[in-house]
């Protein structure tokens, strides 16, 4: 069978080449869809990109597994041993394309100052008439595949679907774990649910203008790389990366980056967080949504397991959630993504014993190292290295190498529903109601252990201020700070003081129903430098004084930046924290965050009059109480 392209896309529209293009379809799978702009939009696409065939992805287990054994044979995918790791397989990436490329990540807002000054813009006409260059002739000599997606369960109230053409099948299996892909969004599609476009290419075509073919690559890209969203028309354009965040475009382009635009013209919000089910001993089930910046221990909250006894937390989603008030006023939550794409080092049975088990099987590891036995290592994982490895790059290994044998930003992608703590709710389609919500930044000075804010305002102050410190500072001084407000500086899809603003609307329109808000720093620093609190599973006792707060069941004294708990109300039952550790973990010193209140007034300066009058409020209220 055929496809015929008879459209123009509106990267195409700068060419000057638009002769319509014939290609076949691989793999017999279906040839098109009964949705007249999703056909021609892909017509428009190949007849830009020049694959050599088009696949409609179903979805299916036969499917991945045929992409797979190509993956295989094609020595682009490692098969581990099934006997250790049952359906699993490692990619191996270029050194070169290895994480998120934040520099050649760009919003692309008719307005610059709509995108803000924390995100690269680019002038959307420009910046499509490169994207045209790069992406003419992208796919030539390979196959274009069609993936639709839905992020969220499908049909639910607070999902959304979209579509990625790739030319890239590690990327159809990633996202086959990551979303609910195939032929079931294709038929929402069809029925005339909204969709939004997304485009990716390795930007490493086998054939040239000239028609002469070259081999692939294990790991094919290219030294040019773009990460572009143009928000207004709800479209992502990915060249020149393979991996990760940069080609699995449902993931932070479309859920944080077009979906945060989106939930600012709809009404809701699009979250760089976590979910989770927390019960109590007496079986109150309550819900609660976290923001944490990268190493500030996410993963290990989303797969917490209590310490405390008589409390449990269940996992609902360990990266990104999408909030929606709900017809009873409240706000609800999902997890919009099916899979966790985790980074392995530093998960092991000693920090998050729950994420271990999780990828038993079925998993795709990306540039992790392998065992002798076919199995996957990366540091962290056990307490002592093997006595050989091939490391990421393919080369041998052994513990006196020098060199980690796993990349630092090596993955893992396997489905949620293997977690051993997935909640049961994890998939409801309306979503859970959120009780609280968590801010959290790395610091070794300053900011105490919990802490409560005082309204929504107080809390959006909190968001806004969340940072780690770059630098490691003495005791009561403040060291130089990486700002991360709501842990989505980079992914926010327009101008960071109008979220703040969007935060604040959302809030008042939730009113008396809005979640309490909450402020933790799991590592603040003693005099001798060591943390101290202990961290990982202790972490349950304060979620238990945020749950009982949220009951009205333990009591909480005001300070100048937010609500603490009082002497006793927090659970330190045979725990080892002396007295004095636990004095500082809630110590103020006023002179230390006044500097920190003046640092903070300089990072608002950065967005001008776009700062909503209720955060200064909020600093000048911080500032007072500091004084008084």
């Amino acid at each position: 069978m055929t496809v015929t392209h008879p459209g123009q896309s509106r990267i195409r529209a700068h060419a000057a080449h638009s002769t319509e293009t014939t290609v076949p379809t691989a793999y017999g799978a279906p040839t098109g869809t009964t949705d007249p702009a999703l056909q021609a939009w892909v017509d428009e696409i190949a007849r830009l990109t020049q694959p050599d065939a088009i696949v409609w992805c179903t979805g299916t287990a036969q499917e991945a597994d045929t992409l797979s054994k190509q993956l295989v044979a094609e020595g682009k995918l490692i098969r581990l041993n099934p006997e250790w790791r049952p359906n699993s397989f490692l990619a191996r990436t270029s050194p070169s394309d290895v994480a998120r490329v934040e520099d050649r990540t760009f919003i692309c807002s008719t307005h610059r100052d709509d995108a803000g000054p924390t995100n690269n813009w680019a002038e959307p006409g420009r910046m499509r008439a490169e994207l045209n260059d790069a992406f003419t002739g992208s796919m030539r000599g390979r196959t274009m595949y069609v993936v639709p997606f839905s992020m969220g369960p499908l049909g639910g109230p607070i999902s959304q679907l979209g579509v990625e053409l790739t030319d890239s099948p590690y990327v159809v299996l990633n996202m086959g774990i990551m979303t609910r892909m195939g032929q079931a969004v294709l038929r929402l599609i069809e029925a005339g649910t909204p969709w939004v476009r997304t485009v990716h290419s390795v930007g490493f075509p086998l054939v040239n203008k000239a028609g002469i073919r070259r081999a692939d690559v294990t790991w094919p890209s290219n030294d040019t790389k773009y990460i572009v969203q143009f928000p207004e028309d709800r479209e992502v354009w990915s060249f020149g990366s393979g991996y990760g965040g940069n080609a699995l475009l449902s993931k932070k382009s479309f859920a944080l980056r077009i979906a945060s635009v989106m939930a600012r013209d709809e009404g809701w919000l699009a979250e760089h967080m976590l979910l989770i089910k927390v019960t109590s001993p007496e079986g109150g089930t309550y819900h609660v949504a976290a923001a944490f910046p990268s190493a500030c221990g996410k993963t290990n909250l989303s797969m917490l397991k209590p310490t405390v006894p008589g409390w449990s937390v269940e996992t609902i989603g360990d990266d990104i959630a999408w909030l929606r008030p709900g017809d009873d006023g409240r706000l609800w939550a999902i997890n919009p993504e099916a899979g966790f794409f985790g980074v392995a080092p530093g998960t092991g049975e000693t920090t998050n014993p729950t994420a271990v088990q999780t990828v038993w099987g079925n998993t795709i590891f990306s540039n992790v190292a392998l065992r002798d036995d076919g199995d996957v290592w990366w540091e962290g994982l056990t307490d002592t290295p093997p006595a050989h490895l091939t490391d990421w790059e393919g080369n041998s290994w052994t513990p006196d190498s020098g060199r980690p044998a796993a990349h630092p930003n090596s993955r893992f992608t396997v489905p949620a529903a293997q977690c051993p703590s997935i909640a049961d709710s994890w998939e409801d389609t309306g979503g859970v109601p959120i009780d609280a919500i968590m801010f959290g930044g790395r610091r070794a000075t300053n900011v105490p252990l919990v802490a409560e804010a005082r309204s929504w305002k107080h809390g959006v102050f909190m968001g806004a201020t969340i940072s780690s410190e770059k630098t490691a500072a003495a005791e009561g001084t403040v060291g130089e700070l990486r700002r991360d407000p709501f842990a989505m500086l980079p992914f926010c899809g327009y101008n960071m003081a109008d979220y703040w603003a969007h935060w604040l609307r959302v809030g008042r329109g939730l009113g008396a129903h809005a979640p309490a808000v909450f402020q933790v720093n799991w590592f603040r620093k003693g005099d001798d430098g060591s943390f101290l609190w202990p961290g990982f599973g202790e972490n349950s006792r304060v979620l238990e004084w945020i749950i009982r707060r949220v009951e009205g069941a333990a009591e909480a004294v005001d300070t100048p930046i937010g609500l603490l708990p009082v002497e006793g109300a927090l659970n330190v039952d045979g725990l080892d924290v002396s007295p004095d550790a636990l004095e500082q973990l809630f110590r103020i010193d006023p002179a230390s965050w006044l500097a920190e209140c003046d640092l903070t007034e300089a990072f608002f300066a950065r967005f001008g009059s776009r700062v909503p009058a209720a955060l200064h409020a909020e600093l000048a209220s911080v500032r007072y109480h500091l004084s008084a």
